[in-house]
């Protein structure tokens, strides 16, 4: 298998509500989204929002809800004031915030927020690490 992810699919509750949370975060759909499957290109990676009950279907197992699954998709920011910008249009469109951003650890400013349906997200400005003109990590 190489090492690269190309397609993240998230199970949602309510398609319509979730699709509206992304795009409120100035998120742009593709083209190649369908009526129940929308589809984010992410600079090299795409995040995709399903139903839930359908996903359930196709994977064969039943979603159970967890406080924290032991994961989190993370955005990393360009500045401390982008951080603070994202963590605020989060909330805004309903998102839970779990940690709010501050000052960590490993020397970088970050927090966190939980989606609609409770996908943790990370929002992280690290000093020691390079976003290239495209918006991408250079590692």
């Amino acid at each position: 298998m190489r090492q690269k992810l190309t397609l993240i699919t998230l199970g949602v509750k309510d398609f319509q509500k979730a699709l509206a949370f992304y795009e409120g975060l100035g998120w742009k759909k593709s083209q190649q989204s369908q009526e129940a499957y929308a589809l984010f290109p992410l600079g090299g990676i795409v995040l995709g929002l399903y139903p839930l009950q359908e996903l359930e279907k196709d994977i064969t197992l039943n979603y159970q809800q967890a406080s924290f699954s032991g994961m989190t998709i993370s955005y990393n920011a360009t500045s401390e004031e982008e951080v603070n910008a994202v963590m605020q249009e989060a909330e805004r469109l309903g998102a839970t915030i779990v940690k709010p951003a501050q000052k960590v650890f490993w020397g970088g400013y970050s927090g966190y927020f939980k989606d609609l349906d409770g996908y943790v997200f990370e929002v992280a400005y690290n000093p020691f690490w390079q976003i290239n003109n495209e918006g991408n990590l250079v590692m």
